[in-house]
């Protein structure tokens, strides 16, 4: 089966998503997701300059071959933008190898390991009063796990807090807004969050909390050592992980499970965290962690040091990672969780996809391959709108961001 010829698609149905779509000699095609927030274009030029043009000819079944050439082959190796143009390319190959197969995706991954997929959604609310209520709403669709997120007071914009309920997306048009963060506001009110939501529901719900990078070690365990009581999933991202042995200071001062990795893009971002046990879960995506195969073995190696995987799945990642990821999520043996923000109607019309939610639980569908496509005329309808996430800063102007 070779690669004829392979095409960027972009477009903006709501927010913007990059689709690498490649097209083979026997008729089938394959997608892959290559969006990259606020960088997206970047994304764009790297696979239509440098790595279509190194496809065309080769047998779409080589995925290994072709994943180590993509990756050892451009020296520079590494990075966002190179590792989310190689987890298109991947994930479409997978795409075309289980469609030439008759199989959904997880068949070709070993099968399944579990009946469906745990995720957890989004509550947050300007206040405590108001997450609550949010966390109320989805328990009430079924959810088991549950992201609670809160305003501040003081603070007049708290990244993490949408302006919808169901629906939100972070980025916003135009250039980065800025924001203003303050630590010591936060560090006495997330408790407080927490001590209400046990308080009405119990600790029947699985609740987790992102910190979005923004604290030092040290206050990072001071926040995980104050959140004990209420036995939390998970706290994510509770400092940034560019210094990893600052994660083991954090675990010397709480038992609280940490998540990281969404911003990861190898195994070799992993590694010492696993392998020093330094955090439970791994948050590595389809997308920005070179595709299918590699974040399998990222997944084989913590599975060693019994770290589960809890794949981000933000609104950034298209209906196309969506289904690669539950294809993934539902096949490895140390599955944790899975993030599931929902996206919007437009978006849903322009990826039509086997996935499905019921109670809580996302299922992949068994249509051949990851079973997501794109309408490319409808595609076409929603060009390009440049939209960034917000920028933080401290009350006395330091610029403070993950």
């Amino acid at each position: 089966m070779k690669i004829t010829a392979a095409r960027v698609i972009v477009c903006c149905p709501g927010r913007n998503f990059v689709t690498l779509k490649v097209e083979t000699d026997e008729g089938l095609t394959g997608l892959g997701d290559a969006t990259l927030n606020g960088r997206e274009l970047a994304v764009a030029s790297y696979l239509a300059d440098h790595v279509i043009p190194c496809l065309v000819g080769r047998d779409a079944h080589q995925i290994e071959d072709i994943w180590q050439y993509l990756y050892r082959g451009a020296y520079w190796r590494r990075g966002p933008v190179t590792m989310s143009a190689i987890a298109a390319v991947d994930t479409a190959l997978w795409d075309l190898k289980a469609k030439a197969a008759g199989l959904p995706l997880y068949q070709l991954l070993g099968g399944k390991s579990r009946a469906a997929v745990m995720v957890y959604g989004h509550a947050n609310g300007r206040d405590i009063e108001e997450t609550c209520d949010a966390v109320a709403a989805y328990m009430g669709e079924g959810y088991r796990a549950i992201r609670a997120q809160s305003g501040i007071p003081g603070l007049e914009k708290v990244y993490g807090i949408g302006r919808g309920t169901t629906f939100y997306e972070p980025a916003e048009k135009g250039l980065p807004p800025e924001t203003t963060w303050s630590t010591e506001k936060y560090l006495d009110y997330a408790p407080k969050l927490f001590e209400a939501l046990r308080t009405r529901f119990g600790f029947e719900p699985h609740l987790l909390h992102d910190v979005h990078h923004r604290l030092t070690p040290i206050e990072a365990g001071r926040l995980g050592k104050s959140l004990e009581p209420y036995r939390l999933f998970w706290i994510e991202d509770p400092t940034p992980a560019e210094n990893q042995e600052a994660f083991r200071l954090i675990r010397q001062h709480t038992v609280t499970p940490l998540a990281v990795g969404e911003v990861f893009n190898t195994i070799y971002d992993c590694k010492d965290l696993i392998q020093n046990q330094l955090v439970d879960y791994i948050r590595a995506t389809v997308v920005h962690a070179g595709g299918v195969s590699h974040l399998r073995k990222i997944a084989a190696l913590a599975e060693l040091y019994q770290v589960r995987t809890g794949s981000h799945g933000a609104t950034d990642l298209s209906p196309v990672c969506m289904g690669a990821a539950l294809h993934f999520d539902i096949s490895v043996p140390n599955f944790g969780v899975q993030e599931y923000m929902r996206h919007t109607p437009e978006t849903d019309a322009v990826f039509p996809h086997a996935y499905s939610f019921d109670r809580g639980y996302l299922y992949p569908g068994d249509t051949p391959g990851h079973g997501v496509e794109i309408d490319e005329t409808l595609a076409a309808k929603y060009p390009y709108d440049p939209a960034y996430l917000p920028v933080a800063r401290l009350e006395d102007g330091t610029l403070w961001n993950w």
